[in-house]
């Protein structure tokens, strides 16, 4: 009987208005939520209450200033030909070493979206620049546009970007501090056996030595380097140096940190446009810094008239099979509305109700299952880009052959979760 609370009625009220208008009136992600944001602080007798509505949208202001300047800092490697030639040595290096050039070729693709912690962001790089060498090597097409889109989930989990685990660190108020471990925990096991069994098998039959050589060609136009690498060893020195003097310095902070590296790009001697760069790139993540104002909004709003307050007691009421149950169904489905979302309005409820198991370790294992959101339609980021970028018009084929790599995705977090405190010991 609880549902038809009145927090029960504006949950189902807001849920479905933004329903409608993302999926009835095709409005934008963002625009939707904001829209349903509105209904639900009218419904709840809050009138317009702009001032929710205003530190709602800027509730994720960090996480926006992140994905922004990451974003720079990717499109910079990009311009200056790095990730190009960083590949093309991969592919020579391994190539006779078939499992560790599958394992290098999903990490590459990973790798924006560890730096973004946007699944769209290594897709529509890495997954475009991998996806000829993929085909060059024997891989089919709706199988490239499957291993692009697994690869671009388990980077948007990946540290040291994670933005679904740092939205339900938000939620429940503790830093987004020690998940680099559980994260790669959460990440890498998957990404060995998505590597040796949709990538493997494929090379190692044959591969188009005359195409496969013609890309090569063109992804060696600049030569890998000190200087080249420049932006990224400058970024990973500063990680280092702010972790090892936390405790007696301020840190710099990701946003600085990301601005400072793509400087670098600078020395690298490659000429590229700055303006040009910086415009692509803030214009590349509008999207999804939109869907996080959204986001914010919605779940002020939702704070506001008590409808997150209900689903986190309904969720603390629910026996733990039922819970380990809707985790592994429901989270991935709301996340067809945004998984970043279903981080939030989901993941955070999930976290408050096993607080007897470690919170790290639970909260990196909700992201990962939040992640799959990003391959459920009718938005499938992951899969719609992935097909783009492959040439494939239906999307559902792509998606189809995610669905047993998805299930052991989804089964594994949930593992995790199940044995957060043990893991937690082990990686202390």
């Amino acid at each position: 009987m609880e549902w038809f609370w009145p927090e029960g009625f504006y949950t189902f009220l807001m849920i479905a208005v933004f329903a409608f208008g993302a999926f009835r009136w095709k409005l934008p992600i963002a625009v939707a939520m904001a829209l349903a944001a509105i209904v639900g602080a009218l419904a709840g007798g809050e009138g317009f209450p702009l001032r929710h509505f205003v530190e709602g949208q800027f509730g994720y202001l960090n996480t926006i200033l992140v994905i922004a300047t990451a974003m720079v800092f990717m499109k910079v490697i990009l311009r200056i030909g790095l990730l190009d030639a960083l590949s093309a040595w991969l592919i020579r290096r391994f190539r006779r070493f078939p499992a560790l050039l599958s394992i290098g070729l999903m990490l590459i693709v990973m790798v924006p979206g560890m730096i973004t912690g946007s699944s769209t962001a290594s897709v529509l790089t890495t997954g475009a620049l991998v996806a000829p060498v993929l085909r060059a090597l024997g891989v089919d097409k709706v199988k490239t546009g499957a291993i692009i889109s697994m690869a671009a989930l388990l980077g948007m989990i990946a540290p040291p970007i994670s933005i679904p685990a740092m939205i339900i660190c938000a939620g429940v108020d503790i830093p987004y501090v020690g998940f680099a471990l559980p994260l790669l925990v959460c990440t890498m096991p998957l990404a060995v056996v998505y590597a040796l069994t949709m990538i493997y098998p494929a090379i190692r039959k044959g591969e188009d030595t005359q195409a496969l050589e013609a890309h090569l060609r063109t992804m060696e136009r600049e030569k890998l380097g000190f200087r080249l690498a420049l932006p990224v060893i400058v970024l990973v020195a500063l990680f280092v140096v702010e972790q090892a003097l936390a405790s007696v310095w301020p840190g710099l902070g990701m946003p600085l940190i990301f601005l400072v590296s793509a400087a670098a790009g600078f020395f690298a001697g490659v000429r590229w446009n700055f303006v040009d760069t910086v415009t692509e790139a803030i214009d590349d993540c509008l999207p999804v810094l939109g869907i996080l104002m959204g986001v914010g909004m919605f779940i002020q709003i939702m704070t506001l008239i008590g409808v997150q307050g209900f689903i986190v007691v309904s969720t603390l009421s629910l026996p733990s099979w039922t819970l380990y149950l809707g985790i592994a169904l429901i989270i991935p489905l709301f996340g067809a509305v945004s998984s970043f979302g279903a981080s939030s309005v989901l993941g955070v409820p999930c976290l408050l109700a096993m607080l007897s198991k470690d919170s790290v370790v639970v909260a990196a294992a909700l992201s990962l299952v939040a992640a799959l959101g990003d391959l459920m339609p009718p938005t499938a980021l992951a899969g719609i880009f992935a097909a783009q970028v492959v040439e494939e018009e239906n999307y559902f084929k792509i998606l189809k052959r995610c669905l047993w790599p998805s299930f052991i995705l989804d089964v594994w977090g949930i593992l995790i979760i199940v044995y957060s405190n043990d893991i937690a010991a082990l990686l202390k």
